[in-house]
């Protein structure tokens, strides 16, 4: 795996993450320094330098409900290790304080190295090239143009960035570039060249929100979130929520890293009031500081419920807050719960993350799971191939893919020739039990009442595509 911390700085990167068990902060180095190895993905590399423990940890937990699996499935050859051309997929990652989302491309290392160590695509390498970004236009504009004219990528997969396809959008059309990814800004879901895997932040904000509405029966929502980049287009969507059932709703912004967590967990129980819902949508780390701080307060029981939109559905979460939380939070769960579902592709996915997984700082939770379908996906339609894998044939299989199953998602997936694409928008709702999530609800369609999600559905119908909801 290639990485580049932040352009156009050259210095090697040597921040290391510490995943802080006592704070349960995820700490993140404010270097701008960059690296880059000319080594294919090993299990070793890593997006971001980590502290192993908690990693470690995770993945450990893990291993003795994926032994049923056989963890070479993950390529066409067994135990065959690729030795061809390599086959170069390019990704673009947020990271910065408050905002890391490296748990995702590393995952997608850790199955490419997988792959790699059974066959690889019909003998060739799997190779990620990784650029990491703070959230600064020019440098993400300069790491695609990298990609494409340096690095020779061929598809661009797994994005996990705040800001990417907003940016990226033209020139990935431009030059018939069909996006994976895990997305987070509008052009995610809003465009022709880009499918994510994920409902990302405002489609998950949607089903927080929904099931307080719906199942808890909460006569108020206040939503929180952290203040970056697209917060009014996220919270359009559980405003649109709440007002197709005249709930009133509290939209509200908090700077990231959270300096001052016990004034804002007060703030957020007053104004929701004793038969309210808070639905908070932040990272694991953010959110914890929030929901810690509420239960140093003594504030967990002053609200009808707490929800949560994905990211906080990830052990790590549920074990830092204790039994204190059990069913009291509710998490919309964009992927399967892999604390109560151990289906093939569940068990394939926890065994990779056992292996090969070191450097997926959260172990088991969202993120990594999203990775590990983006990596999936892409495998499969490559796959496809016959001939030379270029930039036009690798993305005409990703374009084509249809249908595409795996027990980490609710419903079947297709990318397809649509003006927009949110192939995830059915999904589940889980909450913390003794240190892990448990699903309370089934697969659920999010709300039409978001327009967004309506159009899509009308769109992918008059396709012929399954529109999942």
């Amino acid at each position: 795996m290639s990485l580049r911390f932040g352009r156009p700085a050259a210095r090697r990167l040597t921040a290391a993450f510490a995943v802080m068990l006592g704070a349960l902060a995820l700490a993140a180095c404010g270097s701008s320094s960059s690296s880059s190895s000319s080594a294919s993905a090993s299990s070793s590399s890593s997006a971001a330098s980590s502290s192993t423990s908690a990693a470690a940890s995770a993945s450990t937990g893990t291993s003795s409900s994926s032994g049923a699996v056989d963890i070479a499935s993950c390529g066409t050859k067994p135990g065959v290790k690729a030795t061809g051309t390599p086959i170069n997929i390019g990704t673009i990652d947020t990271h910065q304080p408050g905002t890391d989302f490296t748990d995702g491309p590393n995952m997608i290392n850790a199955y490419f190295t997988c792959v790699n160590d059974n066959g690889g695509i019909d003998g060739h390498p799997l190779k990620l090239f990784v650029e990491l970004d703070q959230t600064q236009p020019a440098q993400i504009e300069a790491d695609a143009h990298q990609l494409i004219q340096t690095d020779h990528v061929v598809a661009i997969d797994g994005v996990f960035d705040l800001l990417e396809c907003t940016l990226d959008a033209a020139y990935w059309k431009q030059l018939g570039i069909y996006e994976m990814d895990a997305g987070i800004a509008p052009e995610c879901w809003a465009g022709p060249n880009s499918a994510a895997v994920n409902m990302g932040p405002r489609y998950s904000s949607d089903g927080a929100v929904q099931y307080a509405i719906d199942v808890v029966h909460a006569s108020k929502v206040v939503f929180v979130q952290s203040n970056v980049p697209g917060t009014g287009y996220i919270a359009a969507g559980p405003a649109a929520i709440a007002a197709a059932t005249h709930t009133p709703i509290t939209e509200l912004t908090a700077n990231v890293p959270i300096s001052d967590a016990n004034s804002l967990a007060i703030k957020l129980v007053d104004d929701a009031g004793p038969n309210g819902a808070v639905v908070l949508n932040f990272t694991p780390p953010e959110a914890l500081v929030i929901l810690q701080a509420a239960q140093k307060l003594g504030l967990e029981d002053r609200v009808k419920s707490w929800g949560c939109s994905t990211p906080c559905d990830t052990d790590f979460l549920a074990k830092a807050l204790g039994p204190k939380w059990n069913h009291k939070l509710f998490v919309n769960a964009e992927l399967t719960n892999p604390d109560d579902h151990n289906g093939p592709d569940m068990q394939l996915y926890k065994a990779i993350l056992a292996k090969y997984g070191q450097s997926v700082a959260g172990g088991v939770g969202s993120f990594s799971e999203m990775g590990f379908v983006l990596a999936k996906f892409l495998v499969k339609a490559l796959e496809t191939i016959h001939g030379p894998y270029t930039l036009r044939s690798v993305n005409n299989a990703i374009v084509n893919i249809s249908n595409y199953k795996t027990d980490l998602l609710c419903s079947p997936w297709t990318y397809g020739h649509l003006p927009l694409h949110i192939p995830n928008n059915v999904d589940y709702t889980v909450t913390p039990d003794n240190g892990k999530m448990i699903t309370v609800q089934g697969c659920t369609p999010i709300s039409s009442a978001d327009p967004q999600i309506a159009e899509y559905r009308k769109v992918a119908e008059a396709a012929g595509i399954n529109p999942g909801g």
